[in-house]
C-alpha cells in the first residue's frame, strides 16, 4: 500500500469499534439479571470477555510485532461484528448461555486496543506518546457517548435485540472502512522480536522493574474501576428504585444516560487535558492523582440514594439533589479514570524497545483483562450481599494504587 500510517485513521477505526462496544456493555448486567442470572453468574458473564482478552491480548500483540498491525486490527474488527450477532440472538431469545458465548467470542477477538496502542507507538516520537495514547482513550470516551446513546434509541424502537444488530452492522462497516483506508505502521526491517512462550514473555516483561511496577498499578486501577463498570447498572437501579425485575428497558434507559454522561467527561479530558497535565505534573504525579480521585469517587457512590428516573432538566431543581450528587460523583470518577491510562501506557511505551511494543502492551492489556476477570466476579458477588462494600473496598484499592505510584514512580 502507498498510503501512510495515520493517527486519524487508526483513531477512527478504534472509535467506530468502541461505539459497538459501548452499545452492548451497559446492557449486559441488566439483561443478565433480567434473564434470571444470580450475582455470581452476572459477574461471570461480565468477566468472560476479559478472561478471553487475558488469553488472547498478548498473542495478538506478538502477532502484530511479527506480521504487522493492520491484519490483526482487521481480524479483531470482523470478530467483534460476529460477537454482536450472537449477542442479538441471545437478547432475542433471553438465553443466558448465548449471552455468555457472545462475550467469550468478543473477548477472544478483542485485540483492537493492544494493537492500536502499538500502532500509535510506531508512528509517534517518545515525547508525544502519553499525549497520543490519550487519543485512544478519547476514542473510549466518545465510544461511551455515542454507543450508549445509539443503544438507547435502538432499544426503544427495536426491542431488546436491536442494540446487538446495530453494533454488528457498525463493526461490519468498520471492517470495510479499515480494509480500504488503514495503512500499515509496522516496519518489516525493524529488529526481529524474540519469540518467547507466553509465560516467558510475562516473566521477561515483569522482570523489568519500572515496567513491572506500571503493569501492577494498571492491574490495581483496572480491578477497582471494574467495580464501577460491572455494578453501576445494578446500583443505580436499586438506589433509585427503577424496578429492574419488572422491565429491563426502564433501568437500561437511565443507566445508558449515565454512561453517556461519563463518556462525555472522559472524552473531554482525554481529548485535550491530558497533554497539558502531563507537561504540568509529569506522568508519575498524574497517575497518582488520578487513582486517588477515582478511589474517593468510588467510595462515595453507594451512599447516594434517591427515587425515580433521571430527567436531565429536572436535575437543575433542588428536589433532585440526589441525582445532582450522583452526577458529581460520576464526573469525578470519570475525570480520575480518564487520566490514568494514557500516562501509564505512555511510560510503558517509552521504556520498551521498538521491536517489543506489541508484546509489552499485550502483557499490560492482559494484566488489565485479568483484573477485569476478578473484579466483576468479586464486585457482583459481594454486591448482592452488601451493595456498598465492593465500592468501598475497590475505592480503597484505587487510593492504595495511587500511593504506590506516588512513592515508587517518583511523584512527590
Amino acid at each position: 500500500m502507498n498510503r501512510k500510517p495515520s493517527m486519524l485513521v487508526v483513531f477512527l477505526t478504534v472509535f467506530i469499534d468502541l461505539i459497538g462496544f459501548g452499545i452492548v456493555v451497559p446492557l449486559v448486567p441488566i439483561f443478565s439479571r433480567h434473564y434470571g442470572a444470580s450475582g455470581w453468574l452476572i459477574g461471570t458473564i461480565i468477566a468472560s470477555y476479559s478472561a478471553m482478552q487475558f488469553i488472547f491480548s498478548p498473542i495478538w500483540g506478538r502477532l502484530s510485532d511479527r506480521h504487522g498491525r493492520r491484519p490483526i486490527l482487521l481480524i479483531s474488527t470482523l470478530g467483534a461484528s460476529v460477537s454482536y450477532v450472537i449477542f442479538a440472538v441471545a437478547s432475542l431469545q433471553g438465553n443466558l448461555w448465548l449471552l455468555l458465548a457472545s462475550r467469550l467470542f468478543a473477548g477472544a477477538c478483542g485485540g483492537n486496543i493492544t494493537v492500536a496502542q502499538a500502532y500509535v507507538a510506531d508512528i509517534t516520537p517518545p515525547e508525544l506518546r502519553s499525549k497520543r495514547m490519550g487519543l485512544i482513550g478519547m476514542a473510549f470516551g466518545l465510544g461511551f457517548i455515542f454507543g450508549p446513546a445509539i443503544s438507547g434509541i435502538a432499544l426503544k424502537f427495536g426491542g431488546n435485540a436491536a442494540p446487538g444488530w446495530t453494533a454488528a452492522a457498525l463493526c461490519a462497516a468498520n471492517f470495510l472502512l479499515a480494509y480500504f483506508i488503514l495503512a500499515e505502521s509496522w516496519k518489516p526491517d525493524s529488529s526481529p522480536v524474540n519469540k518467547r512462550p507466553r509465560f516467558a514473555q510475562w516473566g521477561h516483561t515483569l522482570s523489568q522493574p519500572k515496567i513491572g511496577l506500571l503493569i501492577l498499578i494498571f492491574f490495581l486501577a483496572t480491578f477497582a474501576f471494574s467495580c464501577f463498570e460491572s455494578t453501576l447498572p445494578l446500583l443505580v437501579s436499586d438506589s433509585f428504585n427503577l424496578g429492574v425485575t419488572a422491565d429491563a428497558a426502564r433501568p437500561a434507559a437511565t443507566v445508558i444516560s449515565l454512561f453517556v454522561f461519563c463518556g462525555l467527561i472522559g472524552a473531554l479530558i482525554q481529548g485535550g487535558a491530558i497533554g497539558r497535565m502531563v507537561i504540568w505534573l509529569g506522568e508519575a504525579k498524574l497517575i497518582a492523582f488520578s487513582l486517588c480521585l477515582t478511589g474517593i469517587a468510588l467510595m462515595v457512590l453507594p451512599f447516594i440514594k434517591g427515587d425515580g428516573q433521571l430527567k436531565w432538566m429536572a436535575v437543575l431543581h433542588l428536589a433532585d439533589w440526589p441525582w445532582i450528587k450522583l452526577l458529581l460523583a460520576l464526573a469525578l470518577l470519570s475525570i480520575g479514570a480518564s487520566l490514568t491510562r494514557a500516562p501509564v501506557f505512555g511510560l510503558l511505551s517509552n521504556l520498551t524497545p521498538a521491536n517489543e511494543q506489541g508484546a509489552t502492551i499485550g502483557v499490560a492489556q492482559s494484566a488489565g483483562s485479568l483484573a477485569r476477570i476478578a473484579g466483576p466476579i468479586f464486585a457482583a458477588s459481594l454486591y448482592v450481599q452488601v451493595p456498598a462494600l465492593p465500592y468501598v473496598i475497590c475505592g480503597g484499592v484505587s487510593v492504595l494504587a495511587g500511593i504506590l505510584a506516588a512513592v515508587r514512580l517518583g511523584a512527590k
